[in-house]
């Protein structure tokens, strides 16, 4: 049996497998944050990463956003807030070393660019390293992330229909576990979320579907997202929600809100996003953890040291 990811030490992370690491999060029972940082935005202090923050304000799984395949980069890391070291290459041990840093699951967003997608707003144009392609999954697995999240930003052009294309691929090249959904419209014209889709992620072959977080995204009721979760997990497939359209920089009950509504329809993971990380986006982690799992596990995740 595996231990649950709640209270799963660093080096108890570090040896399971992708399996393994899927069922710790099932027996956490709904008790799990991640928390998605951007790369290359200048953190806090020179020499930390956000992905340090977050686990320090209570996150349980980091997801990098904006992050290069080709280009490997982590602002924090290595003194990489220079500019000059912003366009270094080869850092094949870049991920293992923020793993050891964190001493949780760390991984990815890819993007099912589709280039024939019906815009809703100006596209926005993406390096090769940052999209969903074979070599993108396989660069993943060799720089040692845990999991990929299929899913697109604002304006890029992920259509639900290029995600459901890019999961047989990313089973194919990619040795962890797979996220698949959208947060929001990814600038393309369609439905977010809707159980036609939802049922083809699942049927796709993904491990967690993504759904936004209720109350993000206009017009998906509760009883859309209590479909598409209920469907999720009769088919052994895990549910993540995602605070992705800024929301997670506002007032903390509008957190606290969200959170609570989203573990009763019964999501697995609750994603909170990467708008405004300053010190207040920091804080709503913590506001977060302490919704959907109380002031004891949120103070316990801030104590484990990432050496046990």
């Amino acid at each position: 049996m595996v231990k649950r990811l709640l209270s799963a030490t660093a080096s108890e992370v570090e040896q399971m497998t992708r399996d393994e690491l899927k069922q710790s999060i099932k027996a956490s029972e709904g008790r799990i944050v991640l928390s998605e940082n951007v790369v290359l935005h200048p953190p806090l202090e020179h020499n930390i990463t956000y992905s340090e923050f977050a686990r320090a304000y209570g996150a349980d799984m980091i997801l990098l956003n904006g992050f290069d395949t080709e280009n490997p980069v982590v602002l924090g890391m290595y003194n990489e807030n220079a500019a000059s070291e912003i366009k270094s290459t080869g850092k094949e041990h870049l991920i293992r070393d923020l793993k050891k840093l964190v001493g949780l699951p760390v991984g990815v967003n890819l993007e099912p660019v589709d280039p024939n997608a019906q815009m809703a707003e100006d596209r926005t144009e993406i390096a090769a390293g940052r999209q969903a392609t074979k070599e993108s999954f396989a660069r993943a697995s060799k720089l040692g992330f845990d999991f990929i999240c299929l899913t697109g930003n604002p304006g890029v052009g992920v259509s639900n229909e290029a995600i459901i294309g890019s999961i047989a691929t990313a089973k194919e090249h990619f040795d962890g576990l797979i996220i698949a959904g959208k947060m929001h419209g990814a600038g393309v014209n369609e439905p977010v979320v809707d159980q036609e889709t939802v049922e083809k992620i699942v049927s796709a072959g993904t491990d967690i579907l993504l759904v936004p977080a209720i109350g993000t995204v206009p017009g998906i009721s509760e009883s859309v997202l209590a479909n598409a979760i209920t469907y999720a997990h009769q088919h052994d497939v895990l549910v993540m929600s995602a605070i992705g359209t800024s929301q997670e920089s506002a007032d903390p009950e509008t957190i606290r809100e969200i959170a609570l509504r989203n573990k009763i329809l019964g999501v697995d993971i609750q994603h909170i996003g990467d708008a405004n990380m300053g010190i207040y986006g920091i804080e709503n982690i913590e506001v977060l953890s302490n919704t959907i799992r109380g002031k004891r596990h949120t103070a316990a995740r801030f104590a484990r040291s990432v050496n046990r």
